[in-house]
């Protein structure tokens, strides 16, 4: 059923929270994981100019940083008997997430959500919300454990008590 799961991460522990999710599925049909990291493209007027051939020392270390932490987190998967693989791309997050699903011929997005307050999804817009509307493909959203100290209580109405 699943051949290939996408797990975008960002390198902070958030997107992590859908591995207890994927991995029993991943176990029951010898699904491969492929990770990715996407780097977002400077805008160009306010980008330093740079060779491709020699970008600047500061990106060089940022894709190796994100390089380990993509091996390491592969390397995890594999201990626990999947295969998993990874790539970088750069570009916009949400294009790049749904381009990689469909050349690499994903069956799944699982994806965590930060949880954005309704204004800041308004004036920014959500990755998640964005990969979810327009994936041709199931998407998986796993609500970040970062968030559940920030869980809203509904409050009870009092004329509606028995």
């Amino acid at each position: 059923m699943y051949k290939r799961i996408l797990v975008p991460l960002d390198g902070s522990p958030s997107p992590e929270t859908v591995f207890p999710h994927i991995l029993p599925l991943a176990k029951a049909f010898d699904t491969e994981i492929i990770l990715l990291q996407v780097l977002l493209e400077p805008v160009k007027e306010f980008s330093v100019p740079t060779s491709p051939l020699s970008p600047p020392k500061e990106i060089r270390k940022t894709q190796t940083r994100i390089k380990n932490y993509l091996k390491k987190t592969c390397a995890k998967l594999e201990k626990e008997g999947l295969r998993a693989s990874y790539l970088i791309r750069q570009g916009g997050i949400a294009e790049s997430i749904l381009e990689v699903a469909e050349t690499m011929q994903a069956d799944l997005i699982a994806m965590s959500t930060h949880g954005h307050s309704r204004t800041r999804l308004f004036l920014l817009g959500s990755v998640t919300y964005r990969v979810v509307r327009h994936s041709s493909l199931p998407v998986l959203v796993i609500r970040s454990e970062a968030l559940d100290g920030q869980t809203v209580k509904p409050q009870s109405d009092s004329s509606n008590e028995m």
